[in-house]
């Protein structure tokens, strides 16, 4: 079945299922044909509303007296063994909550997140793309996956939280198997929160340069708790949707010439690849998560309590250019990957300057990437939320950063 194949359900769309991962064009097709807000499953017998039309989204997200973001009366109708729950549990942080709580979070976020020099971070993605290059470049072969877009997260955002390089596996596991949300995802939940609460015990006991420090040290004095569960957020937020925003941007660039080429050749930049990435395969595809705070009417639905009401980003992405252009191509502005309304990501810049520099600098030091399989061959990971290639894997000319190409 092709993306451009659609196919028909009986009751709920299922998002868990595998076949989402290979056609997610034909599963928000089947949503579509519901209206605006589809009815679906987000693991088995686990339901959810999705919103899959734009203006119906941009309701959801400013609308604060009508949704909120608190799962709590959810949670309690779920087992706890539920797979959804390390995506979707109550914490204290700025994800979770609503109000007055979400605006101290989300301002000492931003306020942390301000201290961090462009330039610093543009060298912590240098450096990343340089060790890794080292390891795999004299090969010929890599699987840019597996082998560059998940470590060099890892190295990248373990300095920027204050941690040694040699701790990235743990924190590449453990995301990797709570963000699929199957038989594994409790005990990847388990092992990232235990990685957290290892981190903030070292940053209470001694402060360092990173951002735990920074938030442990904010006027607004978050416990050691409620930095906890920031960490918890931010490093889930920031990780895992990077990688898989630097993984869908290089399979779009890598074989096309309107991108991979130099840039004395007029080819498209880097940037154009990170859009369409957003528009059309963004990496957190539905994990826009509401609760209606009371029963309502809601373009053509009737929505309850107690079940969550997701915005299908990659749904509403995939349909954008029709209801905004006319079939004309949609302008940057018009993805809401980023989100809208008080629950916008706060650090979207700093997200996109890692994607851009890391996928430059690649290209900068193997600058004749091939890839070895056609894109419509290449797999992606199962799970409701995320649009994530398992590998991409590449063949190039053996090189070590020390002997770098032209510019890409």
């Amino acid at each position: 079945m092709t993306a451009q194949q659609s196919f028909t359900v009986s009751g709920p769309v299922r998002l868990w299922e595998d076949g989402f991962a290979r056609n997610p064009h034909g599963y928000y097709a089947a949503l579509r044909a519901q209206g605006p807000v589809g009815w679906a499953e987000l693991a088995p017998g686990t339901p959810a509303y999705v919103v899959t039309e734009r203006r119906a989204a941009l309701d959801v997200l400013r609308d604060v007296e009508t949704f909120s973001h608190d799962p709590r009366d959810w949670e309690a109708t779920v087992p706890e063994d539920s797979p959804l729950l390390g995506m979707m549990r109550w914490r204290p942080n700025a994800l979770f909550s609503d109000a007055d709580a979400h605006l101290r979070y989300r301002t000492t976020l931003i306020d942390v997140f301000d201290l961090i020099e462009p330039h610093d971070l543009r060298q912590l993605v240098h450096r990343a793309v340089r060790l890794l290059v080292d390891r795999f470049g004299p090969k010929g072969e890599a699987d840019l996956v597996t082998d560059f877009t998940r470590p060099l997260m890892a190295l990248v955002f373990n300095n920027l939280f204050g941690l040694p390089d040699s701790q990235g596996d743990r924190l590449n596991e453990g995301l990797l198997k709570m963000m699929e949300g199957g038989a594994q995802a409790a005990e990847g939940e388990a092992d990232f929160v235990e990685y957290v609460l290892r981190l903030i015990a070292a940053k209470v006991e001694e402060r360092g340069e990173d951002l735990p420090s920074m938030l442990l040290d904010h006027p607004a004095q978050l416990t050691p708790e409620e930095v906890t569960w920031q960490v918890f957020l931010t490093l889930g937020a920031g990780y895992e949707p990077t990688t898989n925003l630097v993984s869908n941007a290089l399979s779009r660039i890598l074989g096309n010439p309107l991108y991979y080429s130099t840039l004395t050749s007029g080819a498209r930049p880097v940037m154009d690849a990170v859009i369409e990435v957003l528009h059309h395969e963004t990496p957190l595809a539905n994990y826009g998560i509401y609760y209606a705070r009371r029963p309502v009417s809601f373009h053509g639905a009737w929505v309850r309590p107690a079940i969550p009401v997701v915005v299908s980003f990659g749904a509403v992405g995939l349909f954008a250019e029709r209801e905004d252009t006319g079939g004309r191509r949609a302008a940057d502005a018009s993805h809401l990957s980023w989100g809208a309304g008080p629950h916008t990501c706060p650090v979207r810049h700093h997200a996109l300057l890692i994607a851009t520099e890391a996928i430059e600098r690649l290209t900068l030091w193997l600058p004749d990437l091939d890839p070895v399989l056609p894109r419509e061959k290449l797999s992606w990971r199962p799970g409701p939320f995320h649009r994530s290639l398992t590998s991409l894997p590449v063949r190039f000319s053996p090189r070590s950063p020390d002997q770098p190409g032209d510019s890409p």
